[in-house]
């Protein structure tokens, strides 16, 4: 059985819960999210509390009931608190800009800066004092990591110097480069 799945997830105040099987709708002060959910899984809204119940035994049903669960607890923890991602640009002369609300401009040495379109539901958090730095925002974890992953790709960080686009506290597991020029 699933150990997460049998855990309740608490409302907060504030959060609306539509259940129309088999979509969930979740609505709260940092937006709305809709999710069509497993047919396997099965949802009760009581007291205060959501219950994912299996409608089948065995252990495909009981994989997806402890990730229908957490599924839906990210949708109620980002519509009442919202999820935040740090990252940071790392190389000589690389820069982040925001020219305009829903754009990021990002110099990361290629022969043109690179203007990437923030979907909607993620904002931009950027402070121009320190332009190597800034942070992404949104009620959907799902989007928002995608959002984050597809930054990163422009630039993934190399182990040789540590350049690269990185989440903030990452540690990047430096090489030690050739010693060209010791031969004896």
């Amino acid at each position: 059985m699933s150990r997460i799945g049998k855990m309740p997830i608490a409302i907060p105040s504030g959060v609306k819960i539509e259940w129309r099987e088999p979509l969930i709708k979740v609505s709260g002060p940092k937006g709305t999210l809709t999710r069509t959910l497993h047919q396997s899984v099965g949802l009760t809204v009581a007291d205060g509390q959501i219950k994912v119940e299996p409608k089948e035994s065995g252990q495909q049903g009981w994989a997806i009931w402890g990730l229908t669960r957490t599924l839906v607890n990210n949708m109620v923890l980002g519509v009442s608190a919202g999820y935040t991602k740090r990252m940071e640009v790392v190389g000589v002369g690389w820069r982040v800009e925001l020219p305009e609300p829903r754009v990021l401009k990002l110099t990361l040495g290629f022969s043109n800066p690179v203007f990437f379109r923030l979907p909607d539901g993620i904002d931009a958090v950027y402070d121009p004092k320190i332009n190597t730095k800034f942070g992404l925002t949104g009620a959907d974890k799902e989007l928002l990591g995608l959002t984050c992953a597809r930054i990163r790709a422009y630039r993934k960080p190399e182990p040789y110097k540590g350049k690269g686009i990185k989440y903030e506290g990452e540690k990047i597991m430096r090489k030690v480069g050739k010693s060209g020029g010791k031969s004896k």
